[in-house]
């Protein structure tokens, strides 16, 4: 049964995702609450397509806040709008992801890649608290999908923040060589995102990791 705050909920992420910040600075006078609202109508293997935001190229998952969307979205000034009301920057989804997970996630060279947003999403995170070194269910901490999806300004904030350079995954893959491997992943393959490559290395390097 969908709810009124699933309701309101899921009118709060449509704004974060068009950036109406005027849009969602209404809905959470009018409705504090949905800062810490998490989804319960999201995507599953069945019912994915509906729950996919192509603007920012990401899921909305079972358990997402408000906040999870903005920090995907790398909307920095929302990410405070919601902070500042009450979000909780260690809420986990079904998948046991933090907001901080999602705004390590990027796609270099894609047209909602903003790498300076992104790296700014995940300093005001960590300002706030976050812990860089959280890990998923999966066993992957932020600096792990920031190197994986090839985005180094997320992996720089995080370094700067406190982020684990030598930390391995639950695979027992560290950063370095995560940063080393092909990701298998569209688009990891182009010029923007072998430049990223290349400086996530360097930065790796640089707080000392040698494997």
């Amino acid at each position: 049964m969908v709810t009124e705050l699933d309701t309101g909920l899921m009118r709060l992420i449509a704004a974060i995702v068009a950036n109406d910040e005027p849009t969602v600075s209404t809905l959470l006078r009018a409705t504090p609450q949905l800062a810490r609202a998490r989804a319960g109508v999201a995507a599953t293997r069945d019912r994915a397509r509906e729950y996919y935001y192509s603007d920012i190229e990401h899921y909305l998952y079972g358990g997402d806040t408000a906040l999870h969307m903005a920090a995907a979205a790398h909307r920095t000034p929302i990410v405070r709008q919601l902070l500042g009301v009450g979000a909780d920057v260690a809420a986990r989804n079904r998948r046991g992801a933090q907001p901080l997970h999602y705004a390590a996630d990027g796609k270099p060279g894609s047209p909602a890649w903003n790498p300076a947003a992104q790296g700014e999403t995940v300093t005001a995170l960590i300002a706030a608290r976050a812990d860089p070194n959280a890990t998923d269910k999966s066993g992957v901490a932020p600096l792990h999908r920031a190197v994986r999806t090839r985005c180094a300004a997320a992996v720089a904030a995080l370094l700067a923040g406190g982020a684990d350079p030598q930390r391995p995954n639950k695979s027992g893959s560290t950063p370095l060589q995560l940063a080393r491997r092909s990701t298998g992943r569209g688009g990891s393959g182009s010029s923007e995102a072998k430049a990223e490559q290349a400086e996530i290395v360097r930065l790796l390097q640089l707080h000392g990791t040698r494997q």
